[in-house]
């Protein structure tokens, strides 16, 4: 790339990096994250090193945060505020390390060897500076510009865990993190969202938006703490460990989960450990914060024009991060939708590195506004696959081509439709539909679901094996699936003698079905394996169930109109019949449900299970629900009566008790059965 092109390339940098550091520091916008921003600067930071010529004294890399509100009394710091820079993997910790043993070997004569570090968790909130005179709270001060912040002392006066008198009549500056614990995050959104509020995208920004209210009492109400970690003036100690316990000391609130680390390999197990915690505390973790413990040490090192030498921040993995689409495909679902995907430079998010990205339809692209060529924030949160959440408009160079809604079906050629969504069918839905019933991707999705783990569970037919049957003429079918012979595999690629008699074993072992596990695997549109146990149980057989009417339907709990209509819709198409009949004479043997218990104790009772069960599985535990007369549900609401949670349970935990449903543990829950 030419020094012309960069220079471009670096004035798109700095117009999209201040835009986004302005509405999240400035602005305090709900919608925008630091993820958004950390691999732009990353990139910047990378472009600068290698062309240190290029740097300009505006560049976003000069400078430490944002620019102080007007709306409050702009207070001169004391002590410049640094902002750390950053490590995301071993070789980055190495690298900081060893620099700075290169510079204590150069003071010194030699490298230290009582040198140490404390590790800290690293808080998600918002930076604040404290200063005391004779023991007594004089200014609350934001970081601002790290010279210049807002005094916001009147706001941090209704902090209970902020000491308005120390223990000591000691003068000193301290620095820590305003935050807000989960419980009051949850109600504080959920209240926005009722009065049509944007509603906070972390605790940082929450932390930073309740901060900077004129209204005292609003920030009072929202309930903030403060947790010290660094005495920056006044109280000259030898270690960081020495501050630690002296602010503990003077009667401030501390984070007590801290370490003394002698190595990066030590420093590596605190943040693993607490990689995998980090969820446990009340407030939001997202890394830790690694220092040079001896303060002689400290002072040797120094600091860049931005950031300590002796400090690095060690951040978990990003579950945001900024990628280039390359360009945007179709999947074709066992429905028929027609559904975009991004494919995506890779990108690294929560620990792995992925490449595509769900744009869930085609209105979806256009609410975003994406184009080919856009660079983008995408997101990946536990184990949801994912997705484009924003797309960097200031980034754009021209090149970038909208995204053409298809008329015809990527796969066979027929022709795509948005179908009706209502009864009066004056409401389309949002998902484009392949007509094509016989879609080559339609049928490769239909029987994938056919044989998965809730349905039929046939082991060792996993996707790949399904495509290179239907590719190789096998199968056009699910029910030719039990007609296949080991003769018909073995000569095909992955297939031997031995393996080809394990898979036909599979298949004649799967013949025997619940008659809820063949409603399920049969993939009806909107019927979940909860409303296949509803059907089966109250219609006993398949025949039954494909004589019904709309009536008969309405009878069974949860199912209304939509549901009936598309289990209706399913048995009205004479291929849906003739495959159902086509499984009942391959051998297909549908079990007789097991004996009634008389024990009805858990009766209209509805459970939602999460979390690890111990001593059984959570489908072996809702199974045991359902003998009991209860129901299993898969969303915590108002109208559920438990919700049993095992090992690491999730976010329905927390709905749970948000919405003030009992709770029960598995050992409750064995007592109650």
């Amino acid at each position: 790339m030419s020094k012309a092109e960069l220079r471009d390339k670096i004035k798109r940098l700095y117009k999209q990096i201040d835009d986004l550091r302005y509405r999240y520091h400035v602005e305090n916008d709900p919608s925008v994250t630091d993820k958004m921003y950390e691999g732009l600067m990353d990139e910047l930071k990378k472009i600068e090193e290698a062309n240190p010529d290029l740097v300009t004294p505006e560049s976003p890399t000069q400078r430490v945060a944002g620019v102080p509100l007007d709306k409050f009394t702009k207070i001169k710091h004391i002590v410049p505020q640094w902002s750390f820079d950053d490590a995301f993997d071993k070789d980055d910790l190495k690298n900081w390390q060893e620099r700075n043993l290169k510079i204590l070997e150069k003071e010194l004569g030699s490298r230290p060897v009582d040198l140490d570090y404390t590790c800290e968790l690293k808080i998600d909130g918002l930076h604040i500076v404290l200063t005391y005179e004779n023991g007594s709270l004089i200014t609350g001060a934001t970081r601002g510009d790290g010279k210049v912040g807002e005094d916001v002392t009147q706001n941090i006066h209704t902090i209970m865990s902020v000491p308005l008198k120390l223990k000591e009549n000691v003068s000193l500056v301290a620095e820590g993190e305003v935050w807000m614990d989960r419980k009051h995050f949850k109600s504080l959104n959920i209240e926005r969202e009722k009065n049509g509020e944007p509603v906070f995208a972390n605790p940082r920004n929450a932390s930073a938006g309740t901060i900077r209210q004129l209204d005292p009492k609003v920030v009072a109400k929202r309930k903030l703490a403060v947790i010290a970690y660094d005495i920056s003036h006044g109280l000259i100690l030898d270690t960081q460990k020495d501050e630690l316990v002296k602010l503990k000391d003077l009667g401030f609130k501390t984070e007590n989960d801290w370490k003394i680390c002698k190595n990066v390999d030590d420093i590596l197990d605190f943040w693993k450990k607490w990689g995998k915690k980090k969820d446990s505390k009340d407030f939001w973790i997202d890394g830790v914060v690694i220092k040079v413990n001896q303060k002689k040490y400290q002072d040797i090192l120094g600091v860049t024009g931005k950031s300590p030498r002796w400090a690095i921040a060690f951040k978990f993995a990003a579950e945001q991060g900024i990628t280039k689409i390359k360009d945007i495909y179709v999947q074709v679902g066992r429905t028929g939708a027609l559904t975009p995907v991004a494919l995506m430079e890779p990108v690294k998010l929560a620990g792995t590195t992925v490449t595509h990205a769900s744009l869930h339809n085609f209105d979806e692209i256009e609410r975003l506004g994406v184009r080919i060529g856009d660079r983008v924030v995408v997101e990946k949160a536990g184990d949801i696959i994912p997705k484009v959440i924003r797309v960097l408009e200031k980034m754009r160079d021209g090149d970038e081509k909208k995204v053409k809604i298809p008329v015809k079906c990527p796969i066979c050629g027929s022709e795509v439709k948005r179908k009706d969504i209502s009864d009066k069918k004056q409401v389309k839905s949002a998902g484009i539909f392949c007509l094509n019933s016989k879609c080559y991707a339609q049928e490769l999705e239909n029987i994938i679901h056919f044989v998965s783990k809730k349905a039929y569970d046939i082991d060792g037919m996993g996707e790949k094996i399904v495509e290179q049957l239907l590719n190789e003429g096998l199968i056009k079918n699910c029910a030719d699936i039990f007609r296949l012979k080991a003769g018909d595999l073995e000569p095909l690629e992955r297939f031997a003698e031995k393996s080809a008699e394990n898979l036909i074993t599979s298949i004649e072992m799967a013949k025997e079905i619940t008659l809820s596990r063949f409603i399920y695997a049969l993939g009806i549109k909107l019927v979940g394996e909860e409303t296949a146990i509803r059907l089966a149980d109250q219609f006993s057989s398949i025949e039954k169930l494909m004589d019904a009417t709309e009536d008969d339907l309405y009878a069974v709990v949860d199912i209304g109109p939509r549901v009936a209509e598309s289990i209706i819709d399913y048995f009205k198409n004479k291929e849906n019949i003739k495959l159902v009949q086509e499984l009942l004479l391959s051998g297909i043997k549908i079990k007789k449900p097991q004996a009634v218990v008389n024990n009805k104790k858990l009766l209209n009772k509805t459970f939602v299970l999460t979390g690890t069960l111990n001593s059984m599985s959570r489908d072996e535990a809702k199974e045991k629900i359902r003998l009991l007369g209860g129901a299993v549900s898969s969303a915590v609401s108002k109208k559920t009566d438990f919700v049993l949670f095992g090992e690491n349970p999730g976010s329905k935990y927390d709905k749970a008790v948000e919405l003030k449903v009992k709770t029960i543990n598995e050992a409750e829950f064995l007592k109650m059965i």
